[in-house]
């Protein structure tokens, strides 16, 4: 690592002031009472923690130690308590009357709605757990599950806990070779998977991924795949080792006393998407991660009784296990999961969706939000205006930093100006939300993730581990533990050391792997893009975050991906890859629109941020989750062969059209 610092020529200063008529209710109401919180943690750290959770957590055996130092940075939080993820999710919300409550309202890909209650819940979590008890899994053995966005998704997860059988979601976009990856990487003794998936008016297949990865080898541990029959497609069957699931629940009690397990116990191994290498498992605990799964429900997005929550992303990945199957249930709450995409039928599906379920709390990613944006500019008629998101009360953003023009389109056409927007930043190692705004306490920025939450002892430092003055870019870290981090990187203790807390900052501050600065009015956040996507051009260190959001506040952008690729005169050349809000451009057009583009980043930013290669195409490329492969862009800025799997992407004939140099 260099000892620069990142430089940042970041000016937003547009504050929106929280307006809402809820904020005597809020879980934390004010400046003030955030405040109180943060001082809290300063002054007696474990106290708080423990505080929180023996609030939001039913404990079987209630613990006594709070934060385990000793073998830093191996951390062990609450150690000697015992309790469950999925009683403290279904049994006490049952046992306390509210049974009858709504937990799940499920929307197909074809707009079929079938709403589970809590009772309805735990009697599916307690045959599939019993289903995995008759299979021979164990406390501690691994369950790979490979199933679409469904009930029967998070039925598999809150089953595996319920036993204190670790699971590990692999998205259903994910191809079978790394399918196979993380079946040898875990060891999983049986996999959970569905004939086919349903999604955007196809049928995608998932057992035939599975007996494809299976033939690739090193999976003898596997003794069973259990399939979930969703489309009865046709699919391959070996008898004895291929199982039916319906007719195992059908067999099957809806009684299944919880396995009661210590803290510190894996719940889950999450592997980090778009990882190189070997791959890289998660692994995280069942007290410190529910805890802050719950906490953040009550904090960031307000959750209360009447809420329909929704976030729409997928189980494959950390934000579908925080804020689908472990959070909203923890804290009770009424959610949408949903099996579709947004532009299925057409563009409005959110909208449609928002408005018929009579959405309260809306969470979604940054790329979904600018995709929706091009739409509406494109055909008035599936603009958000068109329906009725009056129940609307919060948003919120997750995934990637937000650009304030998406930000502010969002605010405005989604949100009618009255909604506050959570701008998430958090990670698969965090466990759950970091920094973020206090709906009803925090002046709004857009593009900002504004401060951390309540206890998170976040920090900006140089590459020596120095912290960096307000105004300048640096690296983002963490410098106090905290209960939801991840415990291990899965039969890998070395590489969680050496990747996250570096010795170069001493050892036991978590490195996020962000570039990130302070305002210097505000003291708020910004996050910069990764600290592989930081640009050095000419000596000077740019975050690839700033040359985006200036691309895209130009009105005819409805996004870009900015890449830089090696230069004999500047050391790294910014290359830009832009998706108008208009029909593609050819030829004198498109170069003029792109000398537009350019100058327009050097009036934004300075001379020195202008791409020195932009290129238009009708899309980025994009896993079917919506995270754009930048890789993919590196190597096609520097003119390399694509060696990389793509069989991930939604859209792999993007690359072609994107490969054409203007």
């Amino acid at each position: 690592m260099t000892t620069n610092t990142i430089q940042s020529t970041a000016t937003e200063n547009r504050l929106f002031t929280p307006s809402v008529n809820w904020s005597a209710t809020a879980a934390i109401p004010d400046m003030a009472a955030y405040k109180a919180l943060c001082d809290e943690a300063a002054n007696d750290y474990e106290g708080f923690w423990a505080r929180l959770a023996r609030e939001n957590l039913t404990w079987h055996t209630p613990f006594t130690q709070v934060l385990d130092e000793s073998n830093a940075p191996f951390y062990q939080w609450f150690a000697d308590g015992r309790l469950n993820a999925s009683y403290n999710c279904l049994d006490r919300h049952v046992e306390a009357g509210r049974g009858d409550k709504v937990a799940i309202r499920f929307e197909s890909d074809n707009g079929e709605v079938t709403l589970v209650t809590y009772s309805n819940l735990l009697s599916r979590v307690n045959k599939m757990a019993n289903v995995l008890k008759s299979l021979g899994v164990q406390k501690g053995d691994r369950v790979m599950i490979y199933l679409p966005m469904s009930i029967e998704g998070v039925t598999a997860m809150q089953a595996c806990a319920r036993i204190g059988a670790i699971h590990s979601v692999v998205f259903g976009g994910f191809s079978a070779k790394a399918l196979n990856d993380r079946i040898v990487d875990t060891g999983a003794s049986l996999i959970i998977t569905a004939d086919e998936q349903a999604r955007g008016g196809k049928n995608l297949p998932l057992k035939d991924n599975v007996d494809e990865a299976l033939a690739l080898g090193d999976c003898e541990s596997v003794r069973h795949v259990l399939v979930n029959i969703r489309t009865h497609g046709s699919i391959s069957f070996r008898e004895g080792f291929d199982l039916h699931l319906e007719p195992l629940l059908a067999r099957q009690s809806d009684q299944c006393e919880p396995v009661w397990v210590e803290a510190e116990h894996p719940l889950f191994i999450l592997y980090t998407s778009g990882s190189t290498g070997t791959p890289k498992g998660v692994q995280h605990s069942t007290g410190g991660y529910l805890l802050w799964a719950t906490q953040t429900m009550k904090w960031t997005f307000d959750i209360k009784p009447n809420d329909v929550f929704w976030c729409t992303a997928d189980i494959g990945w950390i934000t579908g296990h925080t804020y689908v199957c472990y959070g909203p249930l923890s804290a009770g709450a009424t959610q949408i999961v949903f099996e579709g995409i947004p532009t299925y039928p057409n563009a409005s599906r959110f909208w449609k969706m928002i408005e018929s379920h009579r959405c309260s709390i809306f969470h979604t990613a940054p790329t979904a939000i600018r995709a929706l944006n091009k739409s509406s500019e494109m055909d008035e008629s599936v603009h958000p205006k068109n329906f009725d998101l009056s129940s609307l009360r919060i948003m919120g953003s997750v995934g990637e930093p937000i650009n304030p023009e998406a930000w502010m389109w969002y605010y405005k056409n989604v949100g009618g100006e009255r909604c506050p927007i959570v701008d998430t930043f958090w990670q698969t190692e965090t466990g759950g939300n970091m920094i973020a705004p206090m709906p009803a306490a925090t002046p709004l920025m857009p593009g900002s993730c504004t401060m951390p939450l309540p206890g998170i002892m976040t920090a900006i430092v140089d590459e020596t581990g120095h912290d960096v003055e307000n105004g300048q870019g640096g690296l983002l870290v963490v410098k106090r533990p905290w209960p939801s981090m991840l415990r291990n990187v899965w039969g890998n203790p070395q590489r969680y050391k050496s990747g996250y807390f570096p010795e170069e900052l001493g050892g036991t501050y978590y490195l996020a792997g962000d570039g990130a600065m302070r305002y210097v009015d505000t003291t708020y956040f910004q996050i910069m893009g990764r600290i592989d996507d930081i640009l050095n051009v000419s000596g000077h260190r740019l975050g690839t975050m700033e040359v985006e959001s200036a691309l895209v506040s130009h009105h005819l952008v409805a996004e870009a991906a900015v890449v830089g690729r090696p230069d004999d005169v500047s050391g790294e050349a910014i290359c830009a890859f832009v998706v108008l809000k208009r029909t593609l451009p050819k030829g004198a057009e498109a170069l003029e629109i792109a000398k537009e583009l350019r100058n327009w980043v050097g009036q934004e930013i300075g001379p020195i941020a202008k791409p020195k290669d932009i290129r238009f195409g009708d899309n980025l490329p994009k896993t079917r989750s919506g995270k754009i492969m930048r890789r993919l862009l590196r190597s096609i800025a520097k003119g390399e062969e694509i060696s990389q799997d793509t069989s991930t992407l939604e859209n792999p004939a993007i690359l072609e059209q994107l490969k054409q140099a203007l």
